[in-house]
């Protein structure tokens, strides 16, 4: 059984001994506490009226609007550099679940035709053309009035705040007063515009055997780390249910260190994991802090994570609310040496984005 399978059933355990999802988050302060957090670390998302905007470490930029009646969304991304061009995606969730008929985005009296998603269990995405997405956007910065159309539903966005999006993207790309500007264009050559940082360059340590490591149940917590007053204060917030406080797991990162999963909390949708490095013997017992990005203050907890031995990454799903269509997802690469940051990107308001068109706020290669 997987971290990630034991974790759900440590959840519904939970949720059977307590009752209701929010009774028992009410009794795990450490769960409280780490979807608590989401808001606090999205200081970087900057709001204009009724749009999100915000860029990653290399440059890259995302505007979002919502919906101004229902669930709805659009995305405009645009990369750093001088020969960066706009993409636009956009979704709603229709009542059949997925679109029906041909699928546009309209402001005022223009219609933009847009890709959607294929396949069973695709989402309600679409993209709209690569060759008319500038288009759109520019009818977007001075539009009154959007809607997203799929067969015979609609649902109208706000354009509130979306010139005041894309002119911060042209000041934050250098992009101002040139031709590629998304909003404020001049006679500037294009030239003149920052090329894009490089992404930092991870090295994954080489993949070891696990041994009698891993995800098995019934796997018992060095006594050095259940001695840790961290520890003792995670157990205390999980007493009231055995079966959560079980959920150990662990993992060999090298000849000399092992990773230690500890439950700290959970809730309706959210379990959360305290980690400790320690000596095959089970000595020398230290937390493992998580880098975020930018200036945000390292993650001691990490909710509905799971490490993979084979890419030495855990990844880490926090939602925001159970739907999952807003919060954080983050991931980390064991090198030999630490836990760097591998991938971050978050969403701070609940407009029914899926989890993969939220913008990142940090990449790496």
């Amino acid at each position: 059984m997987t971290m990630r399978l034991i974790a759900l059933t440590a959840v519904a355990a939970l949720l059977a001994s307590c009752g209701q999802g929010q009774q028992a988050e009410a009794r795990a302060p450490g769960a409280v506490r780490a979807a608590a957090d989401t808001r606090d670390s999205l200081a970087d998302q900057t709001r204009f009226r009724d749009w999100l905007v915000s860029c990653d470490n290399i440059g890259t930029c995302y505007a979002f609007g919502p919906a101004s009646e229902g669930t709805g969304w659009v995305r405009i991304t645009m990369a750093a550099g001088p020969d960066a061009a706009p993409s636009v995606d956009f979704g709603f969730w229709p009542d059949d679940g997925a679109f029906g008929g041909s699928v546009t985005a309209q402001v005022d009296h223009a219609a933009f035709e847009a890709r959607a998603e294929t396949g069973h269990e695709a989402p309600p995405v679409a993209t709209v053309a690569p060759d008319r997405a500038r288009a759109l956007v520019d009818a977007m910065a001075q539009g009154t009035a959007m809607t997203l159309n799929a067969g015979s539903e609609t649902v109208p966005i706000s354009l509130t705040g979306a010139a005041a999006s894309l002119l911060w993207i042209d000041e934050h790309q250098g992009r101002l007063e040139t031709d590629t500007a998304l909003i404020r264009k001049g006679s500037r050559p294009a030239s003149v515009v920052p090329v894009a940082p490089p992404a930092p360059h991870i090295v994954p340590a080489p993949a070891v055997a696990q041994g009698p490591y891993g995800d098995q149940e019934g796997q018992t917590l060095p006594a050095a780390v259940e001695a840790l007053p961290a520890v003792v204060q995670c157990r205390a917030e999980t007493a009231f249910n055995p079966d959560l406080q079980a959920v150990i797991s662990s993992a060999r990162l090298d000849a000399n260190t092992v990773l230690w999963s500890v439950p700290c909390g959970a809730g309706a949708y959210n379990f959360s994991n305290a980690y400790f490095l320690t000596t095959p013997q089970g000595a020398d017992p230290r937390r493992v802090l998580f880098p975020s990005a930018g200036d945000a203050e390292p993650h001691d907890l990490l909710v509905n994570a799971a490490y993979d031995p084979a890419t030495r990454v855990i990844d880490a799903f926090n939602k925001g609310r159970g739907l999952g269509d807003c919060g954080m997802a983050d991931s980390w690469t064991w090198t030999g040496r630490a836990f760097e940051l591998k991938s971050s990107s978050a969403m701070s308001e609940c407009w029914g984005v899926p989890s993969e068109y939220w913008p990142a706020a940090w990449v790496s290669e």
